[in-house]
């Protein structure tokens, strides 16, 4: 099971966090610190995984950006490691060549990318044409939320003129 997912830029920024474990808001910080003082300090030339806690953190670099995913100890590494590249090129397809400033600024559509493979910390999806078709469909409605929001704000516009 996936315990939590962070993004974390190289300079030890938060840009994701997802938890599916029950952990406060003084764990989370003490979690995201101790990590990301662990994993920004690993040589590039080391393997892309830490035990760390009686957990294992499988952790792959994809240009300023740090996917990192915890799990249990008994867990297969391989596997996440192809889940984080799996919503790695999701992510891709969906923005373009993905970039942290996409999300940064679409964080929400990154949070339902993440949700579509990811259910209570395990994988749901599969495959990357299923995900693309619900996330289209998921932006189709709304963009017709906002349209009908639009509409609503102009009559009231127009019936208090």
């Amino acid at each position: 099971m996936i315990n939590f997912v962070l993004l974390i830029n190289s300079q030890g920024k938060v840009r994701l966090t997802k938890w599916y474990s029950p952990y406060n808001q003084k764990e989370r910080t003490k979690v995201i610190c101790e990590l990301s003082g662990l994993i920004l300090t690993r040589g590039p030339k080391l393997c892309n995984f830490v035990e760390w806690r009686g957990y294992k953190v499988v952790y792959r670099r994809y240009a300023s950006l740090y996917f990192c995913m915890c799990i249990d100890a008994d867990d297969n590494e391989l596997e996440v490691l192809e889940i984080i590249h799996h919503f790695v090129e999701i992510l891709d397809r969906y923005f373009g060549t993905v970039c942290e400033l996409d999300l940064i600024f679409n964080f929400h559509k990154a949070y339902y990318v993440l949700d579509e493979i990811l259910i209570a910390g395990e994988l749901q999806e599969s495959s990357k044409k299923n995900v693309a078709r619900l996330i289209a469909a998921q932006d189709s409605v709304v963009e017709e939320a906002k349209e009908e929001a639009g509409s609503i704000s102009n009559i009231i516009a127009q019936a208090t003129n």
